[in-house]
């Protein structure tokens, strides 16, 4: 008896999380059709076969299942920042590998793409998201860029701060443009021919084995 009542709540939390999942995947669907602001609540629960109510249920409200959505698309990015932990070559072999992760997940690519449009609005609910993001992956990068300097691998007149700027506009302006055309931008292959541009690195090994259109 008492390993039935034991078993009963890990059993009842695995179908929780399944169940979340589930939600944050169909609601990374929904921002990703529709938008943020038009999207609704009720799509997403329509999805996955469960009333609004029942969604409300897990997420108390829209901003927190966004919030949830964006925590959920950051996670395997932040598991190699913190692998990196300032190393500018792992860094920037992480950011093309990231890439080409990417280019297996287009509708969070487009989630991302859409938010960080609407989220420049100060009213925006992931408008504090995205300054923060951006503002940690400027230090992140600025970091990263300053390990490279200090090992002479910088070209000269390249700033850590401009190169940190410059790398974030250019991953989000290759996402727009793989968005759009993903069978002439080859995201991987671009990022890291940016980076060899201003820095001594040979990222090749990191696209070993993809193709044309990756992000």
């Amino acid at each position: 008896m008492a390993d039935s009542r034991m078993r009963k709540p890990r059993g009842e939390y695995a179908k929780t999380r399944a169940k979340r999942a589930a939600i944050l995947d169909a609601a990374l669907d929904v921002f990703a059709d529709s938008g943020y602001h038009s999207g609704s609540l009720r799509d997403v629960a329509e999805r996955v076969g469960m009333s609004e109510a029942g969604l409300l249920h897990h997420f108390p409200n829209k901003p927190a299942l966004l919030a949830a959505v964006l925590d959920r698309r950051d996670q395997h990015t932040l598991e190699w920042v913190r692998m990196a932990e300032g190393n500018g070559e792992v860094t920037l072999s992480g950011l093309v590998t990231t890439a080409v992760r990417n280019s297996t997940v287009p509708g969070i690519v487009e989630l991302y793409c859409i938010l960080s449009a609407e989220g420049t609005k100060p009213g925006h609910p992931a408008h504090e998201y995205f300054v923060t993001r951006y503002d940690v992956a400027r230090t992140n990068l600025r970091r990263a860029f300053e390990d490279l300097q200090r090992q002479g691998r910088m070209r000269p007149g390249v700033t850590s701060q401009g190169a940190a700027v410059a790398t974030l506009a250019m991953m989000d302006g290759l996402q727009v443009q793989w968005l759009l055309n993903p069978d002439v931008v080859d995201m991987a292959e671009e990022l890291s021919r940016f980076f060899r541009a201003f820095v001594d690195i040979d990222l090749t090994p990191a696209l070993s084995g993809t193709s044309g259109g990756l992000a």
